[in-house]
């Protein structure tokens, strides 16, 4: 199908296009990250939510997968996003408030809205092998980026000399569990307690080992 070109309105056919796709996200962050969630929707119900023709939805997505992918990328890149800015903000801390105040930002941007994370931890799981890749591939990113952080910290010498990828795919399933119960309502606790929580789990993994200790 050709696409409009020129400009209408003081307007781009590109920047009509964006922010056509911009309004199928919004509608689709409501639909499936709350109700009735990506299984229960359908292109008609998305389009009909976001004030768009079926015709201007296959303009811009293949499917519904489609949709949730591109909701999927960019949950993880808020969140990701929220982190490396912390990271140089932290820079001078000791260890354990530099870690806090790290996981405090990355808990903030996941948790701050429901819908978000239901679609970065329910939603996509399970949808399409494609899916499941794309969502191992985001997972990994993150597991890379707390091992290449407990590597520098063992360089200055704040944590212990070893290979963290374990520990970092332990962490990641720990901060995953904690943070979808809690937005669920399963965990009793605020966020100054949630961040402490998965700080000292850090910490415990980042602790030299005694001899003949576990």
């Amino acid at each position: 199908m050709r696409q409009a070109t020129g400009t209408y309105g003081g307007r781009t056919a590109q920047e009509r296009r964006d922010e056509r796709r911009e309004r199928f996200l919004a509608a689709a962050l409501d639909l499936f990250g709350d109700r009735p969630g990506y299984r229960a929707s359908s292109v008609a119900a998305l389009c009909e939510a976001a004030g768009l023709s079926t015709r201007q939805f296959y303009e811009e997505f293949r499917n519904l997968e489609d949709v949730l992918a591109r909701l999927h990328l960019r949950v993880n890149d808020l969140a990701e996003q929220a982190v490396l800015r912390a990271l140089p903000a932290a820079e001078g801390l000791p260890f354990e408030r530099r870690i806090a105040a790290v996981l405090r930002a990355y808990v903030t941007a996941a948790t701050e809205d429901p819908r978000r994370l239901r679609i970065a931890f329910v939603e996509i799981v399970g949808v399409s092998p494609e899916l499941e890749e794309q969502r191992l591939v985001r997972r990994s990113r993150w597991v890379d980026l707390i091992a290449a952080e407990a590597d520098a910290a063992a360089g200055r010498g704040e944590a212990a000399e070893r290979d963290y990828q374990i520990a970092a795919t332990a962490f990641i399933g720990a901060v995953n569990g904690l943070l979808h119960d809690w937005v669920a309502g399963r965990v009793a606790a605020g966020l100054d307690e949630v961040v402490a929580e998965l700080a000292g789990f850090m910490i415990g993994a980042a602790r030299p080992r005694r001899r003949g200790g576990p």
